[in-house]
C-alpha cells in the first residue's frame, strides 16, 4: 500500500512551533516516500472548536509550505460513522453504560499520586433501567475484561514503532491496553471520544504511517486494541521528539506559546523556522 500519513490538529487555538514541527515532520516523511499527506480537522469537541481557528490552521500550514489532499475530513461531519462503531462494539458486548461522574471517579484517589486507570463494569439491569428512566447522563465505556475475553487475551496485540517512545521504545512493541483502563468512547457533553474517532479515521483514510509526537505514544496501546476489536488495519507508528522552548518545557496552547501567526508578523520565514527546529 502507498505510504500515507496525516496531520490532525484540533481547531481549539492557533498553531505554535510544536505544531509546525509535527506537521512538517509528517509532510517531509510523505514527500520522501512519494506518498500521500492528509490534513484532518479533529473538531469533535464542539464546545471548544472554532471555525476561525480552522481557517487559521489552513493559513499557517500553507505559509509553512505544506500541501494536502482535498477535501479535508472534518470529524464533526462524520459522527454517524463513530456512533455506528459504538453500536458494533455494543452488539459484541464490549461496551457498557457508566453513570459515574468525574467527581465520583476522583473520590478515593491519592491527591498527589498518579491517577489509576478506571476499571468498572455494567450496573445490574434493574438499576441501569431506573437510572435511564430518571434521565441520568452516562458515558459508553470500553470493557477491558470483555475485550480480553473476546480476543483470548492481549498477548497477540502489538505494533511497529519506527520512531521512538518517550523512553526510547522502538521496533516491535507489545501493546498494553490495560494501562488505559476502561476508556470512555462517547459521552453526552463532548460526543465521541478521541481514541475511537482517530482509529476509524486512520482506517477510512488509508493511513499507513502515524507520524506524531511522543506525548501520544501511550495512546497507541489502547488504539491498537480498538483496531483489533473493530477489525481495522494497524498502521506503522513513528513518534517523534517533542519540540521544547528555552525553559525546557514543550510548547502548548494552554501555556500561550508564541503562535505561528505571531512569528509570521515578526518577520520569521518558514526557512528560518525550519532551521531553528532542526529540520
Amino acid at each position: 500500500m502507498r505510504f500515507a500519513t496525516r496531520f490532525a490538529p484540533s481547531p481549539t487555538g492557533h498553531l505554535h512551533r510544536g505544531h509546525a514541527f509535527s506537521a512538517l515532520t509528517a509532510f517531509d516523511a510523505a514527500r520522501a516516500a512519494g506518498g500521500r499527506f492528509v490534513l484532518r480537522i479533529e473538531d469533535i469537541d464542539a464546545t471548544r472548536s472554532r471555525p476561525e481557528y480552522e481557517a487559521a490552521i489552513l493559513e499557517d500550514l500553507a505559509w509553512l509550505g505544506v500541501s494536502w489532499e482535498r477535501p479535508v475530513r472534518r470529524q464533526s461531519e462524520h459522527l454517524a460513522d463513530y456512533h455506528q462503531a459504538i453500536e458494533t462494539l455494543r452488539g459484541k458486548g464490549l461496551v457498557y453504560r457508566c453513570f459515574r461522574t468525574r467527581k465520583e471517579l476522583d473520590i478515593g484517589r491519592a491527591p498527589h499520586g498518579p491517577a489509576q486507570p478506571f476499571v468498572g463494569g455494567p450496573l445490574h439491569p434493574d438499576e441501569e433501567a431506573a437510572r435511564l428512566e430518571r434521565g441520568e447522563a452516562f458515558a459508553w465505556r470500553l470493557s477491558l475484561e470483555a475485550a480480553r475475553d473476546a480476543l483470548g487475551g492481549f498477548d497477540g496485540l502489538g505494533f511497529v514503532e519506527e520512531g521512538a517512545g518517550p523512553d526510547g521504545e522502538t521496533g516491535a512493541i507489545h501493546a498494553r491496553p490495560e494501562t488505559a483502563g476502561d476508556i470512555v468512547l462517547a459521552r453526552k457533553d463532548v460526543g465521541v471520544a478521541y481514541h475511537l474517532a482517530v482509529v476509524l479515521d486512520d482506517a477510512l483514510q488509508g493511513i499507513t504511517h502515524v507520524v506524531r509526537g511522543q506525548d501520544l505514544f501511550e495512546a497507541a496501546h489502547i488504539q491498537r486494541l480498538l483496531q483489533a476489536l473493530l477489525d481495522l488495519p494497524t498502521p506503522t507508528y513513528r513518534h517523534h521528539r517533542l519540540l521544547v522552548g528555552p525553559d525546557g518545557r514543550r510548547y502548548a496552547k494552554r501555556d500561550k506559546a508564541q503562535t505561528l501567526r505571531e512569528l509570521r508578523a515578526a518577520g520569521v520565514t518558514p526557512a528560518r523556522l525550519r532551521a531553528e527546529m532542526g529540520l
